[in-house]
């Protein structure tokens, strides 16, 4: 049996995970082995958005009959599924050999592996995936946008940011935090709207009482908003999807209208880039929070937004076949079981950790940060787990972002684990990737800004009409 180009061992073995095979020591292998064949053919790939943005790749691949076949569609098909997640899109364009391309389309159409992946691409731009299989010549160019939005500090402003397990909030006076905190609750399992809608109102008004009035309104959760419509956000997975539709979809616009005054909400991940490019002065910079999930955002050189997805919870990272399995996309190796409040309950048990299985995670987490307080190696070792995954992931999420600065944060960086994490990460970087560590630079907020930092942030995102 041929070996696989895509499953390489790491020089640096995570101590929980020894079978991590990190996604961008497995591409380079096969571009590398790829570049020194004459048995090869090129493949072309673009996504576009429904706002005209188009990512493109282009790649060299082993001719199909060669004994590489199921490498090449596994390099071919992961590449498009960061694609898909990173950048977002809803037209796929593939030129290449065309067993590759027949594959290609097959896995992603209703019925396929990655249907999901599709499913979710229709559900945030209201338009059918739609995979065209071209000529090289219709392959469309790549085109980026910037879009300015938030930084505004004027006025009195509430900034909120909905977790699974809390919601913070923040009354900010002049870009002057003058009021945060953050509120329990156990969203996940609620099926009325008017939860939802009842807490996030009362969060809002608890935090008006520390203002003189209130000029504005600004949001950050998990999942995709458009112009304040929720689209997909896994915070209601559990709310029946006709409700979502009448009552979530406009939850943020019925709080607009209620409150009267600027109202914007943008994705959990956006605001963390938002909030490392305004408290650390710096842009090109991507935001990684590790909380219930992995929360990304990107901000390019000149301190805005681009339109991009930005899902990296659902980017491939780990290239090894018994990888862990993310249960809503059903499938391996993905982001949110690496950085996120799910990889540290993944770990535990390996750990020697023996949690009930009711047990919540943020509890889990708990649980292991305090051992890791406390010096524990058990509990350390999770975090030294966690801190070699990013190590060998942030060159793989360089690959389709140009980035210089990376924030890191989330409830699962509190703590000596937190600071663990940030060592091993750049250790990796330092030995393995010391190309890449001369360009990038790693930054953590202080212990607060970890904890509410998006709430101020969020607060900034309207601008405030003028009289």
């Amino acid at each position: 049996m041929t070996k696989s180009l895509l499953e390489i061992t790491p020089e640096h073995k995570p101590p929980l995970d020894q079978n991590f095979c990190p996604a961008i020591l497995g591409n380079r292998n096969y571009r590398n082995e790829a570049a020194k064949s004459d048995k090869t053919s090129p493949m072309h790939i673009a996504l576009e958005r429904t706002d005209g943005c188009i990512c493109r790749v282009d790649l060299q691949v082993f001719d199909p009959g060669s004994e590489h076949d199921a490498d090449t569609l596994r390099f071919v098909e992961r590449q498009i599924k960061y694609m898909i997640w990173a950048r977002g899109g809803s037209t796929l364009y593939l030129s290449g050999p065309t067993e590759i391309c027949t594959a290609i389309r097959a896995i992603y159409s209703a019925g396929g592996a990655r249907a999901y992946d599709a499913n979710r691409m229709k559900v945030i731009y209201d338009k059918d995936f739609d995979i065209r299989i071209v000529d090289e010549a219709d392959v469309p160019e790549a085109k980026e946008r910037s879009i300015p939005i938030g930084g505004f500090l004027d006025g009195c402003r509430i900034g909120f940011d909905l977790g699974a397990s809390d919601y913070k909030l923040s009354a900010v006076i002049d870009g002057e935090a003058v009021f945060t905190t953050e509120i329990p609750w156990n969203p996940s399992i609620q099926t009325d709207p008017e939860y939802y809608y009842k807490h996030i109102n009362d969060g809002l008004k608890l935090a008006a009482k520390h203002l003189p009035r209130v000029d504005s309104i600004g949001g950050s959760a998990a999942g995709a908003y458009v112009d304040n419509m929720a689209k997909y956000a896994s915070l209601f997975r559990s709310v029946p999807a006709e409700l979502f539709n009448q009552r979530i979809r406009p939850i943020f616009l019925n709080l607009k209208e209620e409150w009267g005054v600027p109202f914007e909400v943008l994705n959990d991940g956006e605001v963390t880039a938002l909030a490392g490019a305004m408290s650390l002065k710096k842009n090109s910079l991507l935001g990684i929070a590790m909380g219930s999930s992995e929360a990304s955002g990107f901000v390019n050189e000149d301190s805005l937004f681009t339109g991009n997805y930005n899902e990296l919870a659902y980017v491939p990272v780990d290239f090894n076949p018994g990888a862990a399995t993310d249960p809503v996309a059903d499938d391996i190796g993905c982001g949110a079981q690496y950085f996120s409040q799910q990889a540290v309950a993944k770990l535990a048990p390996e750990a020697g950790f023996d949690f009930p299985d009711d047990m919540l995670f943020p509890e889990r987490l708990k649980a292991v940060q305090a051992k890791a307080n406390e010096g524990d190696p058990a509990a350390l070792d999770i975090f030294t787990t966690i801190g070699i995954y990013l190590g060998y992931s942030l060159p793989h999420y360089k690959e389709l972002y140009d980035f210089k600065h990376v924030l890191i944060l989330g409830r699962v960086t509190s703590g000596r684990g937190g600071e663990v994490i940030i060592e091993k990460t750049q250790e990796i970087l330092n030995t393995v990737f010391p190309e890449i560590a001369k360009e990038i630079e790693l930054h953590v907020p202080d212990e607060q800004s970890r904890r509410v930092g998006q709430a101020v942030a969020a607060a900034s995102l309207p601008q405030l009409q003028k009289n």
